[in-house]
């Protein structure tokens, strides 16, 4: 006999796996190493994970997988279940763990953006190489050929291209931005195929600029390393900054330094904790 509330058992379920949890000053994610073997992602795999309510939640979610010529391969998902070219801070996280796990002070890991080079920086901060920007319509990729520098989009933003696409603003005070109304809006402009990230900037000064953020896919963070990266070089581009500037988003500040080889940020990251999904979640 079983009774009524008895579950009858199932051979099928999933086997469980691990994951961590890190952050890059709020910037959250959770983090599943592939190297020894694990499960293929699905898009709806993706969402459940990145529910807050009855998942673990995220800003992205990436994956570490073996690479024969990096140190790892990396993947990267949004919470809406949409693959993403680049995640600077989910870079930066996994790239001090591995700092941790192996000893290694420098290495490549490899993105969809190709090899991406990570520096141990000392007292604790993990630095990394985002590549060139691209600055080109067609490489951010925008809709058609068009002034970079200068969009025809009320606001006069800029658009930059870091592996991800990005329109950025320049506001007078960034504390006032409707940032949930017009990061919506402008995620979905008809100029960016793609859909695009969202940055409004305040300058307060050669080196230092205010950021607020909405990212595509995910919505308002408190961080993010791509769209910072973009939001320096689109105020270096104008004249407003020089090209090293401190960046500083909700969840604290971000360096960025734009040199010839690349943009280079340097910041800190968080290991939260690591955990394992049950079978039940799974199925």
């Amino acid at each position: 006999m079983r009774w009524p509330y008895m579950r009858p058992m199932e051979n099928s379920a999933p086997a469980p796996f691990t994951f961590m949890k890190m952050h890059g000053l709020g910037n959250d994610f959770v983090v599943i190493d592939r190297r020894q073997g694990g499960p293929e992602l699905t898009t709806a795999l993706v969402r459940a994970i990145g529910d807050r309510h009855t998942g673990v939640g995220f800003d992205q979610l990436a994956t570490i997988d073996p690479d024969e010529e990096a140190l790892a391969r990396l993947t990267f998902w949004n919470s809406d279940g949409s693959l993403s070219g680049a995640c600077g801070n989910a870079t930066r996280c996994i790239a001090r763990h591995l700092i941790n796990e192996t000893g290694l002070k420098s290495f490549n890991l490899r993105t969809e953006r190709g090899f991406l080079a990570c520096e141990d920086a000392g007292d604790g901060l993990t630095r990394v190489n985002m590549g060139a920007p691209l600055t080109e319509w067609q490489d951010i990729p925008l809709s058609h050929a068009m002034e970079t520098l200068h969009l025809d989009i009320p606001g006069d933003p800029v658009a930059t291209g870091m592996g991800n696409p990005h329109l950025t603003f320049f506001v007078d005070d960034a504390e006032t931005v409707d940032l949930a109304g017009l990061g919506a809006k402008f995620e979905h402009h008809p100029f960016y195929p793609q859909r695009t990230n969202v940055e409004f900037v305040q300058v307060l000064g050669p080196n230092a600029i205010r950021l607020k953020i909405w990212e595509r896919g995910a919505g308002i963070t408190l961080a993010s390393g791509t769209c910072s990266c973009a939001a320096a070089v689109a105020a270096a581009r104008r004249g407003l900054t020089e090209r090293r500037v401190t960046v500083y988003v909700d969840g604290g500040q971000i360096g960025i330094d734009w040199r010839d080889d690349g943009v280079w940020m340097t910041a800190p990251t968080a290991h939260v904790f690591t955990a394992t999904f049950t079978p039940d979640f799974l199925s």
